[in-house]
């Protein structure tokens, strides 16, 4: 039977990079989980969430911009530099209550192996949640003026001036549609209910806009456009009238889904959303010794590649001085 592995790494976004690079640079011969291509409700592409979009203006070093699967591609490099072990494998179960830690994993052919390792750290990150409409994925991939996050690409010359389109009705789509209008011409908020579950602040922030219009008891049922959106078909649910509203970016604000269903009964904690907890922020520690979060899967709040990366790189130093405690170096 093999030795343990000193540290194994969960997912391959910037939190999974960076901290492999950390891991790595420490001598802790770190093997990293990168996963495999599928698709539940969006694309899930080893990388995470940046190797669907286009381009990155907010990463700083970047100063005129990467494409997100070039600035994935970037930071992978970096990580094998250091001899980051790299295997495209999904984890699939956890037992985190057995020493060494049990994962099980399994290749693209279908194939399960477990791997014992003393520490783990998890950045799986969180996948956006989609209206399932299909040219809706078309253009999100492409870049043709479809998002999830209208931080990371609002500010995008392609959206400036123009009529944007918000779905949701929670804190998340009434942040994303104040962000937005400081940049476009209008934002047409789209919200299935004729009232908003955002909190009173929030919702009254964009009652009060003066650039904002909100379409209540309507749902998107189309993305109309070829390279770039051209506009939204609606449909009103309680009088089932249907209309095109001409736009050039729609953002979908319906929230995100942590990519921890494989923890369940790992013993791990995670929160009533699927987020994993942290035991005592801002480290990295879980519920579990010797188990660390990084990243989205970790963070609903933020959801940005920077901060992501930031708490890859905690959790591989909270990780290596956990080992050496335990005396495993």
């Amino acid at each position: 039977m093999p030795a343990p592995e000193k540290i194994a790494i969960i997912g391959s976004g910037p939190a999974g990079w960076t901290a492999a690079l950390y891991a790595a640079r420490a001598n802790l011969e770190p093997v990293l989980f990168e996963g495999l291509p599928k698709q539940t409700g969006g694309y899930v592409l080893p990388g995470g969430q940046l190797m669907l979009t286009t381009e990155v203006e907010n990463y700083p070093g970047y100063a005129k911009g990467v494409q997100g699967p070039e600035m994935m591609s970037d930071f992978r490099e970096q990580a094998l530099r250091f001899d980051t072990r790299v295997e495209p494998r999904d984890v699939v179960a956890c037992d985190f209550h057995k020493r060494p830690l049990v994962l099980t994993t399994v290749n693209s052919g279908g194939e399960k192996q477990t791997v014992d390792t003393h520490a783990a750290i998890i950045a799986t990150g969180a996948t956006a949640n989609w209206l399932g409409l299909e040219n809706e994925q078309r253009l999100a991939i492409s870049g043709g003026g479809v998002s999830a996050c209208a931080v990371c690409d609002g500010a995008l010359p392609v959206f400036r001036d123009q009529v944007l389109v918000a779905v949701g009705g929670g804190d998340s789509a009434m942040e994303e549609a104040s962000y937005l209008t400081k940049f476009a011409s209008k934002v047409y908020v789209v919200h299935r209910r004729n009232e908003f579950r955002a909190s009173k602040i929030m919702r009254q922030r964009v009652l009060d806009n003066p650039k904002c219009e909100v379409i209540w008891d309507s749902v998107v049922t189309e993305v109309v456009g070829d390279k770039q959106i051209t506009g939204v078909k609606l449909k009103n649910l309680k009088t089932n009238e249907e209309r095109d509203l001409a736009c050039r970016g729609l953002f979908v604000a319906i929230g995100h889904t942590p990519a921890t269903a494989f923890l369940n009964g790992s013993g791990v904690d995670l929160d009533d959303k699927g987020y994993l907890m942290l035991s005592a922020p801002p480290r990295m520690h879980t519920s579990v010794a010797g188990v660390f979060a990084a990243g989205d899967a970790a963070d609903p709040i933020y959801r940005q590649a920077v901060t992501a990366a930031g708490m890859g790189c905690q959790a591989a130093m909270d990780a290596e001085r956990w080992l050496a405690a335990e005396g495993i170096e």
